[in-house]
């Protein structure tokens, strides 16, 4: 039997469409989808709301998005704002913006630059990021996480000022992976094998295992060594 070829989804100017399976989906300017979209790829440049889950091979979104349910990705590149009252789940994302989940986030590599929101847990293989604001999430899982303040004015202008000016740094209740290389962060535990505690950090406890070491601008009320 034939494999029945899916149908592209494209929008210019103002529309409202119905949710489904498509291969392309293109969309530049304002628009809705109501029902649960999948695709091949997804590329946004503008407004979209999804009334359900968004899920795609590709992901590329310029803009602001809101999804109503998860997201399920291979990669993603984002420049604008993205929020999802789920959680998102894919392989590699590449954020230049604002990423808010209210769920959990499930990623082999996270890298950008901006501020993030996660509701639940925040796990992956690999982070580098660098903030302009308040970035959260309830609790962290990774091999290796690299923090940097990177925050500018110019940056900021770019996003046309969407970004509470809140005090720049990552928040989180407990930290853990392999290697972790943090700056301006807040976490009641921090615990992991090789460990940086570099300038502007507030940490309560730090557990690591084969290396620690902490800035004279940080602040650590306690530190453990677990064994190797």
């Amino acid at each position: 039997m034939e494999k029945k070829e899916l149908p592209d989804l494209l929008m210019d100017g103002v529309h409202t469409a119905a949710g489904g399976r498509y291969n392309k989906v293109n969309i530049n300017g304002v628009s809705k989808i109501n029902g649960a979209l999948e695709a091949r790829t997804c590329k946004c440049d503008g407004v979209l709301k999804v009334n359900g889950d968004l899920t795609a091979e590709e992901i590329e979104l310029n803009g602001n998005v809101s999804v109503k349910g998860s997201l399920h990705t291979g990669v993603m590149k984002l420049e604008g704002v993205l929020s999802g009252e789920g959680g998102l789940r894919g392989e590699r994302c590449e954020l230049d913006g604002m990423l808010k989940l209210k769920g959990s986030c499930e990623l082999e590599e996270l890298t950008g630059e901006g501020v993030f929101t996660i509701g639940g847990l925040l796990s992956a293989g690999r982070i580098d990021f660098g903030l302009h604001g308040r970035a959260e999430a309830g609790e962290i899982g990774v091999e290796s996480l690299r923090i940097r303040k990177q925050g500018s004015s110019a940056w900021g202008r770019l996003l046309g000022g969407i970004i509470p000016k809140l005090k720049i740094e990552l928040r989180a209740k407990v930290i853990e992976g392999d290697d972790l290389d943090l700056e301006y962060t807040s976490a009641e535990v921090v615990r992991g094998g090789k460990v940086s505690i570099g300038p502007g950090c507030n940490i309560g406890l730090v557990e690591y295992r084969t290396h620690l070491s902490v800035h004279p601008g940080a602040h650590v009320l306690k530190e453990e060594k677990t064994g190797e």
